[in-house]
């Protein structure tokens, strides 16, 4: 059926998309009008984030995890097999923000913790504000985690003109605060409330739906902190899964089947609302699933199963191999986006802010020169991607690069090392080919040590330098008696 449907043309998935919309009406989605008539119109953009989920998890690649709602729309979207994010949370959202890969502003490396001082360069234009200009309402509800110590990072004055939810990378789900501090704002003020944080996220995302007028286009940033660490759910949804004899990923199943339900809900909204058949509706993963406990967060795990499963890919979150960076992504839209495709283009989270800005009719110029491209073929009719180099991450301890098959990794550090592979015939990274390819092996690093040349040094390490030098060179350590110290030979 899938391949009948790839030979059609775009009137057909049109009608295909309209079927769906009936069936979807019988209860599964709420009420939604006929497809074509907002076809002229800038479409509405609501962008779904998931928070280390990992590859396999969810329905549609054979989870035993249930994600109703993401399967669906995978099933009536596109579902994308060389999908890519940075290995970790901050740079991947910075990745989305600017088109731009962090190494260029100093995100490149690990996550803004929470006591950091630092965040996304002021003077690159995002997403947001490119949006904005274009005419549309832009928000963000969920997860920020690009700045939080200077008020000049925050979301509203990055583009948004509303934002819900954490500003942190990681929280309590019930209290809302890390290490004793709440972290919960509306609109750059603080807010208390009772809740589990992927239910009072997809609440907020249905209230704003409700209120938006539909004559201006919305694009809609749903970041849910699921199902990141700590792994914690509502009872109801932990009932769901007391077969599951491990704990964690008891929890972490149950946390993705409550987001599921929640973006079910949302879509219930844009249906109710008439919005959904001119809404692009695209999820992802941050990165991948974390293996290691050094990446579950800030909670420590390090005594604990790790709950997410990355598939056939190696290792998870934090690492250059594809289990940290090729993430579950998929993409819908009715009557735009050919129904029920898989497509293996290579695709990165850089590369949405110039696609976007195509959709969206936005002029690009206010932004820094674009590491990504625009993929819109690759991702409505399984078209091919522009995308020939890709770049995992450049650090000054480590890098990968990727051109056609061939990838590298490079950690430069003593003892160094290189691995080679052939993605094309070695997706799961199991034979390292470096010592058979010399002149692959030397024509990737030479690339790597020109991307270099412009990168930033991370700003976290010049944090923790700073850091360091206060405790190291700024005090002494001797003991703080001076009675015990006088009796000292």
């Amino acid at each position: 059926m899938r391949n009948l449907i790839a030979k059609r043309t775009p009137c057909l998935w049109a009608t295909v998309g309209i079927l769906w919309v009936v069936l979807l009406n019988t209860g599964y989605i709420g009420p939604v009008q006929a497809a074509d008539s907002r076809k002229n119109e800038k479409p509405n953009i609501l962008y779904i984030v998931a928070d280390d989920l990992g590859w396999k998890d969810v329905g549609f690649h054979g989870s035993d995890i249930k994600t109703p709602t993401l399967d669906k729309l995978a099933e009536n979207g596109a579902q994308f097999d060389q999908f890519y994010a940075q290995p970790m949370c901050t740079p991947s959202r910075a990745t989305l923000m600017t088109g731009r890969y962090p190494h260029l502003y100093g995100l490149q490396t690990g996550v803004i913790p929470s006591a950091g001082k630092y965040g996304l360069a002021t003077d690159e234009w995002l997403l947001p504000q490119l949006l904005k200009e274009a005419g549309y309402t832009t928000a963000i509800i969920g997860k920020w985690h690009l700045g939080h110590a200077d008020r000049k990072y925050w979301p509203r004055q990055r583009g948004f003109d509303y934002q819900y939810g954490p500003l942190l990378g990681e929280i309590d789900y019930f209290t809302h605060a890390a290490h004793g501090k709440r972290d919960w704002f509306r609109n750059n003020k603080p807010v208390v409330e009772k809740g589990y944080v992927t239910q009072l996220l997809g609440q907020d995302a249905v209230r704003l739906i409700n209120g938006h007028d539909p004559k201006k286009p919305l694009f809609l940033y749903l970041a849910f902190t699921a199902p990141h660490a700590p792994y914690q759910a509502p009872k109801v949804y932990l009932e769901k899964y007391k077969s599951m004899p491990d704990q964690n990923r008891r929890t972490y199943a149950a946390m993705s089947t409550c987001m599921d339900d929640e973006i079910k809900n949302v879509l219930n909204a844009l249906g109710k609302k008439k919005m959904l058949d001119n809404t692009l509706v695209f999820f992802q993963s941050d990165n991948g699933g974390p293996r290691s406990a050094m990446f579950t967060g800030e909670v420590d795990m390090s005594k604990s199963t790790i709950p997410a499963d990355n598939g056939p890919y190696r290792d998870g979150k934090g690492m250059l191999y594809e289990g940290g960076t090729r993430v579950v992504a998929l993409a819908n839209w009715l009557g735009h986006i050919q129904p029920g495709h898989r497509t293996n283009q290579v695709i990165h989270m850089v590369d949405i802010y110039p696609t976007l800005a195509k959709i969206a009719g936005a002029s690009l110029g206010k932004n820094k020169p674009l590491d990504g491209m625009e993929v819109w073929s690759a991702i409505s009719t399984n078209g091919p991607s522009p995308r020939e180099e890709m770049v995992y991450d450049i650090e000054p301890f480590r890098a990968a690069i990727r051109i056609g098959d061939w990838k590298l990794v490079w950690r430069t550090v003593l003892p160094s090392k290189v691995e080679l592979y052939n993605l094309g015939e070695d997706p799961s990274e199991k034979t390292n080919l470096a010592d058979q390819n010399p002149q692959k092996v030397s024509e990737l690093k030479q690339r790597i040590e020109v991307l270099s040349k412009k990168a930033v040094p991370p700003l976290i390490m010049q944090e923790i330098k700073g850091i360091s030098k206060r405790e190291l060179f700024g005090s002494v350590a001797l003991p703080g008696d001076d009675k015990k110290l006088e009796m000292e030979p």
